[in-house]
């Protein structure tokens, strides 16, 4: 059994306001003459801290519970309002993708009718040159007429309207005997059963020609297979456009039948040089078809192509007769000649005579 503790003593006991308690270890004074009770509340052991504690932690964790929950709430609003911006953005992508789409068949759309339209535009503009080409091949046929015939002195045989019926007899370097043109009859072609009469100038109809142009006039075509059209290129276009360069004849007699081939005069006050440096081949002294040198007032142009090529008037001659020839063929295929058979026919002849008397080098000389 431990022995009493010991109270220490005061060096001025009785003066002394407090005296010292010492209990399990702790020494606690009290002021004097407050008595026995105040002495053992002081004795007495300091309340436990641990229940503050736990109720301390206990308010904590209730607290943090509660932020939590708020924190928990607030990630939930925040996980539904991301939500709901990628379903907006979803449907943002899926709008932007079919309006792309939308606007590239739109595009390949505009772009199909405009290569549409340019096809036809392209079309139209080759048929309005063609429509220019086959205008200025008849401008050239008038002014060969006007070269040859004026008023003052007409070309009879441009002109046969001008013969008096009393005065129109046979041509010169052809006489008939009287008996022989008296006994003239009316003659039936067997092949198309067409009844030609003899002309007053002393023409006769050939019936095998005749019967030819028939069977090409009821289905007129630009095909040369026709017996018709395969006769007068034989006999009158090839010859008529064969020229010594080869190579460039067969380009101007393709032009010539699509209808492609541009006849231009040459300005006068252009000078020479310069005139051969711009087309490139040949020049206004030198004819580029026959590679004589003759004085050029001419050009033509193949088509779509840019280059000229300088024609002497011989070579021109011979160009425009085949492009008369083909322009009034074209009119009887397009249905835009209303005559008879016959008064075609001769037609057609004098067009095939005048390609005759070119390719022989019989041309109107150029004012």
């Amino acid at each position: 059994m431990n022995p009493p503790e010991e109270r220490p003593s005061c060096p001025a006991r009785g003066k002394c306001p407090v005296y010292l308690a010492v209990s399990s270890g702790t020494v606690r004074y009290a002021p004097s003459g407050l008595g026995p009770a105040l002495e053992g509340s002081l004795g007495e052991e300091p309340p436990d801290t641990d229940s503050s504690s736990m109720e301390i932690r206990e308010k904590g964790s209730e607290f943090l519970k509660e932020e939590l929950h708020k924190a928990q709430k607030e990630l939930k609003l925040k996980d539904e309002e991301c939500e709901r911006l990628c379903r907006v953005r979803e449907q943002l992508e899926r709008e932007l993708e079919e309006l792309t789409a939308s606007l590239f068949e739109e595009a390949h759309k505009m772009v199909r009718e405009a290569n549409t339209k340019q096809a036809a535009s392209e079309k139209q503009l080759k048929e309005a040159r063609g429509k220019i080409d086959m205008l200025q091949a008849e401008v050239t046929a008038l002014k060969t007429l006007v070269i040859t015939s004026t008023p003052a002195s007409p070309n009879r045989e441009l002109h046969p309207q001008l013969l008096s019926p009393t005065k129109a007899g046979p041509r010169k370097g052809h006489l008939r005997h009287k008996s022989t043109s008296s006994a003239l009859c009316p003659l039936a072609c067997p092949a198309a059963g067409h009844i030609l009469t003899p002309d007053k100038e002393g023409r006769e109809v050939d019936t095998t020609l005749f019967a030819e142009f028939q069977a090409w006039r009821e289905s007129p075509t630009l095909d040369k297979d026709s017996p018709f059209l395969g006769r007068v290129y034989r006999e009158d276009v090839g010859p008529c456009l064969d020229f010594t360069a080869q190579e460039l004849s067969a380009l101007v007699r393709a032009a010539v039948e699509d209808n492609t081939l541009t006849i231009e005069p040459v300005a006068s006050h252009t000078p020479p040089t310069v005139k051969a440096a711009a087309a490139g081949y040949g020049s206004t002294n030198t004819c580029a078809l026959s590679g004589l040198a003759r004085a050029c007032r001419h050009r033509i142009r193949l088509g779509d192509s840019e280059s000229h090529y300088y024609i002497s008037p011989s070579s021109r001659a011979r160009i425009t007769a085949v492009c008369n020839f083909f322009t009034y063929i074209r009119y009887i295929q397009q249905g835009l000649v209303r005559q008879d058979a016959e008064p075609m026919f001769w037609e057609v002849t004098r067009l095939r005579k005048e390609m005759s008397l070119a390719k022989l080098g019989f041309f109107p000389q150029e004012a």
